[in-house]
C-alpha cells in the first residue's frame, strides 16, 4: 500500500503560509494533515477513555441512546446501521454524536435536536462539551486560511458557521470477525459537510482514492489531525476544491482482532445557509455546476437518506 505524501501543516509555525499550503494540499490531496492544531493533549486521552468506556458497555445499555427516525443526529447509532452512498453492505461500525447546544429559542432549533448524554459514563457530557468546542475553534482557523487560499476575506466563513449543525462522532470499529462478508469497516465515501477534523487515524486503515486511481494509505504523525474537504465545501467552490473519496479497511492478521477507534468532527454550515457558488471559482473552463440554490439543511437530508441514516 502506497503511502499518500501529506505535507504536515502546524495552526501556529505556518500561520502566515498556511493559506497556500493548506490551499495546495487539498487541491492536490483533497486532505491536509494540521499539528498545533489547540485541542488539549489531557483533554484527547480522556476522551478516548471515555469513548473505550461508553462503546464497552452492553448493547440493550447503548440502545436506549437510540432515536429511531433522527438519522443518527444526536446519541447512539448501533453496529451495521449506517452504508456508503452506492454500497450494498453496511458499514462495519457504531457511533455516538454530539451535537451543538443552541441557546434557548433559537430559530435552528428545529433542525438540530437537543444533546443526549449517558448517565452511566461518569464526566462524558463535560468532557464532549469542551472537546466541541475546541474542536470547533480549530476548525474556523483552518476555514480562515481556505477563505484566505480563495480570495475572500479570512473571516468569510465565520457568520456562515456560526451556530452551524456541526457533529462530534465516536467511532468503534470492533475486530472483524469471519462474518464480515464483504464489508468494510467504512465504505468508500465522501463527506458530506464543509470539512473534517480527524483525531485517531493513528491506527493503520484510512485510506483517500489518489487522482491516479489507487488507494493511497494515510497516516498521520501523533498528535496531528487529519483534516479533508466534504462535499458542501466542494459544491460552495464549484469543485475547485475537491471532495476525495476515502475509507477504511479492514486490518489484517492481529490487528484484526482489535477495535479500531476515531474521532472525526464534521463541521457544517448553519441549516439556513443557502448555497450560492463562490464567483470566483467560475470561469469558462469551469463554469457554475450548481445555479439553482439549496439550503445546508436540504443538502444534508438528502445526503442522509443516501447514506440508510434516514428513510
Amino acid at each position: 500500500m502506497d503511502l499518500a505524501e501529506i505535507p504536515v501543516l502546524s495552526l501556529e509555525a505556518d500561520r502566515d503560509s498556511l493559506p497556500a499550503l493548506v490551499g495546495e494540499s487539498f487541491r492536490t490531496f483533497g486532505f491536509a494533515m494540521i499539528r498545533d492544531h489547540g485541542i488539549e493533549r489531557d483533554l484527547i486521552d480522556r476522551a478516548w477513555e471515555l469513548t473505550r468506556e461508553f462503546f464497552a458497555l452492553p448493547i440493550e445499555t447503548k440502545m436506549k441512546y437510540f432515536l429511531p427516525g433522527q438519522g443518527g443526529a444526536r446519541g447512539y447509532t448501533p453496529f451495521r446501521t449506517e452504508v456508503a452512498k452506492g454500497a450494498t453492505e453496511r458499514d462495519l461500525k457504531e457511533f455516538w454524536h454530539v451535537g451543538r447546544d443552541l441557546p434557548e429559542g433559537s430559530p435552528l432549533a428545529a433542525t438540530m435536536p437537543p444533546n443526549l448524554w449517558p448517565d452511566e459514563i461518569e464526566g462524558f457530557r463535560d468532557t464532549f462539551t469542551r472537546i466541541y468546542a475546541q474542536f470547533d475553534q480549530a476548525g474556523a482557523k483552518v476555514l480562515s486560511a481556505i477563505a484566505t487560499d480563495l480570495g475572500l476575506d479570512p473571516g468569510w466563513f465565520d457568520p456562515a458557521i456560526d451556530d452551524g449543525n456541526s457533529v462530534l462522532r465516536l467511532l468503534h470499529y470492533p475486530p472483524v470477525g469471519e462474518n464480515a462478508g464483504g464489508a468494510i469497516r467504512a465504505g468508500a465515501h465522501e463527506d458530506i459537510n464543509l470539512i473534517t477534523l480527524l483525531l485517531g487515524a493513528e491506527e493503520a486503515g484510512l485510506e483517500l482514492l489518489g487522482k491516479n486511481g489507487r488507494w493511497l494509505s494515510v497516516a498521520p504523525p501523533e498528535g496531528a489531525m487529519v483534516v479533508n474537504i466534504g462535499d458542501m465545501l466542494q459544491r460552495l467552490t464549484n469543485h475547485v476544491l475537491p471532495s476525495t473519496t476515502h475509507r477504511v479497511r479492514n486490518p489484517s492478521g492481529d490487528r484484526a482482532t482489535h477495535s479500531r477507534y476515531s474521532m472525526p468532527f464534521f463541521l457544517h454550515l448553519r441549516s439556513d445557509f443557502r448555497f450560492v457558488t463562490l464567483p470566483q471559482c467560475i470561469d469558462a473552463e469551469n463554469p457554475d455546476r450548481y445555479p439553482d440554490a439549496i439550503t445546508a439543511d436540504d443538502y444534508l437530508q438528502e445526503r442522509l437518506r443516501e447514506i440508510g441514516l434516514i428513510a
